[in-house]
Parts: C-alpha cells; sequence; structure tokens
C-alpha cells in the first residue's frame, strides 16, 4: 500500500453503531440461565460490552449493584449525577459506599452556563419538571456516556409497570451511537435484594426509615404509603414516571 494511502486509512472515522439489537438479543440468550455474579464477571473481565460504566443515584437501592461490580472491578467508573438538588443524605450516603467499597467515583454536574440561562431561579422543578430533568440529568449524562460503549442500570422488574418487562441486555433507544445499557438486577425481587444487604452487611440509606422506598431529588420525591408501588413517590401527581435518562415504552420485545 503506498503511504498515502496508508495515511488515507488510518484517518477513516468508523460511524458504525457499537452494538445492534441483534447483539443485545445474542447477549441475553448467552446469559439466559446465568447467575448475576456470573454474567457481571464475563461481561466485565472478559470485555463482552467495550468500555463499561455504572449509573448509579446511590438511592435506596444501589448498594447491591454497586457492591456486585465493585466485587469483581472496582476501577469500573461510577457516575453520579449531582443535579443540586439531592437530599443531603444522598450525598451523605454516596460518600459513605464511595469509601466502604473503594468505588472510582465519577460525579457529574450540569453545564452552569445553561443552568444560569434556563433555571436561574433554580424553580423549574415546580413548572417543567421535564425540563429540569432535561438539564440536570439527562444532558450531562449524555455527555459523560459518550466515553462508554455501556452502562450498568439498577433498575429492576418489581419497581414499576414500566419496567415488568424489559432485559438484561437492551440497545439504549435514545443513543445512536448504538450503546447498551445492562440491567443486571432486573430479574431480583424485594427478598433478594433484602437478603443481599444483609449477606453483606451493606449500610442502607438513612431516608428509607422514612418512608422512601425510591429516593430521587428533594423536590420531586415524596413519601411512600406501604402498598403503594415503590415508585409512586417520584413526580407524586404528575404524568411523569421517569426522568429522561430511561424512559417508559422502551422495552424491546425479546
Amino acid at each position: 500500500m503506498k503511504p498515502e494511502a496508508a495515511a488515507r486509512a488510518r484517518d477513516t472515522l468508523d460511524l458504525a453503531p457499537r452494538f445492534t439489537e441483534h447483539d443485545a438479543v445474542r447477549l441475553n440468550r448467552l446469559f439466559r440461565g446465568a447467575s448475576t455474579e456470573e454474567m457481571l464477571t464475563s461481561v466485565i473481565r472478559d470485555n463482552l460490552a467495550g468500555d463499561l460504566a455504572v449509573v448509579s443515584s446511590f438511592g435506596a437501592e444501589s448498594a447491591v449493584l454497586l457492591h456486585l461490580v465493585a466485587s469483581v472491578d472496582p476501577s469500573v467508573p461510577v457516575l453520579f449525577l449531582d443535579t443540586g438538588k439531592h437530599f443531603a443524605e444522598t450525598l451523605a450516603y454516596r460518600d459513605e459506599l464511595a469509601a466502604r467499597l473503594g468505588l472510582n467515583l465519577v460525579v457529574l454536574v450540569p453545564d452552569a452556563e445553561e443552568l444560569a440561562k434556563r433555571d436561574e431561579s433554580g424553580l423549574r422543578w415546580s413548572y417543567d419538571p421535564d425540563g429540569c430533568c432535561e438539564l440536570r440529568k439527562v444532558r450531562p449524562l449524555e455527555k459523560a456516556l459518550t466515553n462508554y460503549d455501556a452502562s450498568f442500570t439498577g433498575r429492576k422488574a418489581f419497581q414499576a409497570a414500566t419496567r415488568a418487562n424489559l432485559p438484561r441486555f437492551e440497545l439504549d433507544t435514545s443513543d445512536a451511537a448504538g450503546r447498551l445499557k445492562i440491567n443486571p438486577l432486573i430479574d431480583w425481587d424485594a427478598g433478594q435484594i433484602e437478603a443481599y444487604f444483609i449477606a453483606h452487611d451493606l449500610p442502607r440509606h438513612p431516608l428509607i426509615a422514612a418512608g422512601y422506598p425510591s429516593i430521587g431529588c428533594s423536590p420531586c420525591t415524596s413519601q411512600v404509603a406501604p402498598g403503594e408501588d415503590p415508585r409512586s413517590g417520584r413526580w407524586k401527581g404528575l404524568d411523569k414516571t421517569e426522568c429522561g435518562i430511561h424512559k417508559p415504552g422502551e422495552e424491546p420485545l425479546l
């Protein structure tokens, strides 16, 4: 090959998606019947999904996934969206878990100029919760995820009807780059989560005891009555079930 041809080959950009729907189906079939621990070990150590990160809210059940991933490889980045609206208890819990598990914590913050233009009062959550989530969560995470091929989430089927049919591996439908979302705990129930907390002596989020089984930003998180959907306290009274990082209805038919 001539030198100029080699140079042109090196300069060619690969614009193909990282993963396709076929890849998600293949991975779901590959790990059918495998335990969560087996799946995580293979995916992380065998590099089956490329560069990985965990997206964590450090909420009520986050310690389980964080402990599972850290047990395989504590260097996996853990992305935390510091929206500026978290409960103080959440920030303290984040720091406690990061220290105890030796997490590679990466704190993401909203763009300061954009916040100043579009949420100068800090009250956008009260009249445009979707816009607030877009500014403080969706955009910072989208920017950060350009560095990764796949992300682990803590979603579980029992949390809400909108999550009931999610698979372990899914293509991120909001991302043209073809990234994967991996849901290691999707088939875990509340009893398994509780048993894991006890078996590994994991600390609890302090707001759980106060009636918050699902914890997000403080202005949009309410207490939940016994017997209610664990996520019913999120954006209570609004036709909103997700912040925009995950979207209802994105469950693929596998």
